[in-house]
C-alpha cells in the first residue's frame, strides 16, 4: 500500500497520549517525512522517561505496522521541559512529618528566588491544603491550545494541587489502586504548572502502587527520605531507599531528613524517639544526611493553621532554609540546570538549638 500523508495521519490521529492531545496535534508532531517505504517522525514530549518512550515507540510502531507492513520508520523525540526538577519525598512510614517538610521546604525554596510547586500524591490522607491555608480553594479550568488544564491554586507564591480540592473535608477516598494512581496522573498531567525549578511531589507512605506510578510516569531528578530517629521509622525508610535504588527505578537520593528528633527543654535535649537512628541510616546505606529537624510545637502549630514555619523569622526558617540550599547545591552539582542557592544566614548547623 501506498504511503502518503494523509493516510499517515489518519492512523496516527488514532493515538491518544495519557488522555490528552492525540499524535498529530501539532504541538506533538513536529516533523514527518516520507521517502517511498521510510518514514520519520519528529514528536515533542513532556515525558522524557524512558518507560514512556518506549512505550509509544512501540505502540506507534505496532499501528503504522498493521497498515503499512513493508514501513521502515524512525522516530525522534524532542523534550520541552517546562518544569526543570522534579522532587520526591518520601517515606516509608506515616506519621513522620513529611508533608511538613515538604511545605516547608517548598517555601524555603520559594523564598531563595525559586518557582516551585507542590503536588500532593497522598491520595487517601490529601494534607498539602490544610498546610497552606487552602482547603476551601477549587483550581480553575484554563484553555490552552484547544485543550482544558486545571489552573493549580497558589499560596504564598507557591503553586500546588491536591485531591483534597474535589473533595469534601472528612470525605473518605475509598479507592482501589488502580482508581487512585489513574486520578493522581490527571491531577499531575492536566494541571498547566508553566515554568518550575521544583516540583516537590509527596508521597504517600508505604512503596506501592501509586509510587511505581510516578516514577514511571515523571522523570523524578532524586528523592528525599524522611524518618524519624525511632527504629520503626528507619526500618520502613530503609526500605523506600531500596526501592528508589532498585534497578527498575534507579532514582538518586538526595538525602535523608531526621525529623522530630529531639524536644529542647530547658536548654537540653531530650531524644523522645530516640537517637541518631537517621545518622545510622545513613552510614549503614551510604546516603547523606542532609539535616536534622527538632520536635517543635510551632512547626505542628505552624502546619495547622495553614502558614508553614518556613515563613517565621525564627531558627526554625534557618533550618528549613539551609535544607533548601542543601538540596538545590546537590541537583545543581548533578545537572548544573540552576545556580547554587544565594547562601542565607545561618545560626546554626544541622538542626536547631
Amino acid at each position: 500500500m501506498l504511503i502518503t500523508e494523509d493516510k499517515l495521519r489518519k492512523v496516527l490521529g488514532s493515538i491518544d497520549l495519557e488522555g490528552s492531545y492525540n499524535l498529530v496535534h501539532s504541538s506533538i508532531l513536529r516533523e514527518l517525512k516520507i521517502d517511498d517505504e521510510n518514514v520519520f517522525l519528529q514528536l515533542s514530549i513532556s515525558n522524557p522517561s524512558l518507560q514512556f518512550k518506549n512505550k509509544l515507540k512501540t505502540q506507534i510502531k505496532e499501528i503504522i505496522s498493521k497498515e503499512f507492513p513493508k514501513v521502515i520508520l524512525e522516530i525522534e523525540f524532542i523534550i520541552e521541559k517546562t518544569i526543570k526538577n522534579i522532587i520526591a519525598v518520601a517515606s516509608g512510614k506515616g506519621g513522620v512529618g513529611k508533608s511538613t517538610i515538604s511545605s516547608n521546604l517548598a517555601v524555603a525554596l520559594k523564598n531563595q528566588g525559586f518557582k516551585v510547586g507542590v503536588v500532593d500524591a497522598d491520595i487517601y490522607g490529601p494534607s498539602i491544603p490544610l498546610m497552606f491555608d487552602a482547603e476551601n480553594e477549587k483550581p480553575k479550568q484554563i484553555e490552552k491550545d484547544g485543550k482544558y488544564f486545571m489552573s493549580p491554586i497558589e499560596s504564598y507564591g507557591v503553586k500546588i494541587m491536591s485531591i483534597g480540592f474535589f473533595a469534601r473535608p472528612g470525605d473518605a477516598m475509598i479507592w482501589r489502586g488502580p482508581m487512585a494512581t489513574k486520578a493522581l496522573k490527571e491531577i499531575i498531567n492536566n494541571t498547566a504548572w508553566g515554568d518550575l525549578d521544583y516540583l516537590l511531589i509527596d508521597l504517600p507512605p508505604g512503596t506501592g502502587d501509586i509510587h511505581l506510578s510516578i516514577v514511571q510516569t515523571l522523570s523524578i531528578t532524586g528523592s528525599i527520605i524522611i524518618t524519624t530517629p525511632q527504629p520503626v521509622s528507619v526500618i520502613d525508610a530503609r526500605k523506600a531507599i531500596n526501592m528508589f535504588k532498585n534497578d527498575t527505578i534507579n532514582i538518586p537520593i538526595i538525602g535523608i531528613v531526621e525529623n522530630m528528633s529531639w524536644l529542647l527543654i530547658d536548654n537540653k535535649k531530650h531524644y523522645i524517639f530516640g537517637k541518631d537512628g537517621g545518622r545510622n541510616l545513613s552510614k549503614a546505606e551510604n546516603v547523606e544526611l542532609l539535616i536534622e529537624i527538632p520536635l517543635n510545637q510551632s512547626i505542628r502549630e505552624a502546619g495547622d493553621i495553614g502558614r508553614p514555619a518556613a515563613m517565621q523569622q525564627s531558627n526554625l526558617t534557618n533550618v528549613f532554609n539551609e535544607l533548601a540550599q542543601l538540596v538545590n547545591d546537590s541537583i545543581s552539582k548533578r545537572n548544573n540546570n540552576l545556580p547554587p542557592t544565594k547562601k542565607v544566614e545561618i545560626t546554626h548547623n544541622r538542626g536547631c538549638n
